[in-house]
Order: C-alpha cells, then structure tokens, then sequence
C-alpha cells in the first residue's frame, strides 16, 4: 500500500502511526465492556498495584482530573511556624492530631510530613484540583484558599 503513495510522502511512518492509533482506539473500545473492563482489572491488580505509590498516584490523578469523589487528601492551610501553608490532610489521628503534607511549590507530590494539632490545621471546602493548581502555580489562587478557611472558621 505504501508504494501506491509518492516517494517523498512517509508512507511508512504514516501507515504506522495508524495502525498503532487503531489499535489504541479498539483497545479503548474493548476496556468498556464487562469482559474488558474485569480484565483490565484483573491486570491491575496482579501487576499495577505491585509498583509501591500506584494505588496513591493513580487515586490523586482521578482527583486532579475531577473523576474521583473521594478525598484522599483533604486540602488544608496549616500553620508551620507564623505563616499558613497550603497542606494536604493524609489522615486523622486517634488523639485528634492530623498527619499533614505539606507540598514543595511548584511541585505538589513532593514536600514534607507534619503532625499537627487540630488547632494549627483548617481544612478547606474547595476542589483538590484547586488547591493543587494554587501549589502549581506558585502560590496564585491562595486568597481563594484563605477566604474558604476563614467561611470555615465563621
């Protein structure tokens, strides 16, 4: 098929890319029926959820995309020393205290682990995704922050 095109044209590479991009598509396709998706499942779980931080990565990327309800970590301002820092609240603990993580700006999945009293932490009513972006971004978008700790503390 590809000496029916013109030598200049890259039929080669072309008629690659195609097939790589049907398959992809048919292999969607397959992922949304019931066999595919307790096969992709089955992979998942005998391979994927193997690799230490899958599980983390995969649910915070759901989160980040807006796929997910659930609130793996629950988007905070927590005080470190005498500044409020945009944190993540990891999990409770049993005398009240929060296991926080604090991002790296501009990097959110890097940072440093705090626990926290109750006090110096306030959760916020705002999306993951927002909260992720005020980090993304430097710090912009953290009045927005500010504003949904303070509708919280009223």
């Amino acid at each position: 098929m590809s000496r029916l095109l013109p030598a200049w044209f890259p039929a080669e590479n072309v008629l690659s890319l195609l097939l790589v991009l049907i398959i992809c598509f048919l292999v969607g396709l397959l992922v949304h029926t019931p066999i595919g998706e307790a096969v992709r499942s089955q992979i998942e779980k005998s391979v994927f959820e193997k690799i230490p931080g899958y599980s983390l990565i995969r649910s915070l990327m759901r989160q980040v995309a807006g796929e997910s309800r659930e609130n793996v970590w629950k988007p905070a301002l927590a005080e470190i020393e005498e500044a409020l820092v945009p944190a993540f609240v990891i999990e409770e603990l049993e005398d009240g205290r929060f296991t926080v993580f604090v991002p790296s700006v501009p990097t959110p999945f890097a940072g440093a682990v705090y626990i926290l009293s109750r006090e110096r932490v306030h959760l916020l009513d705002v999306p993951f995704k927002q909260a992720v972006q005020t980090v993304t971004k430097w710090g912009s978008g953290s009045k927005e922050l500010v504003a949904a700790m303070k509708k919280q503390s009223s």
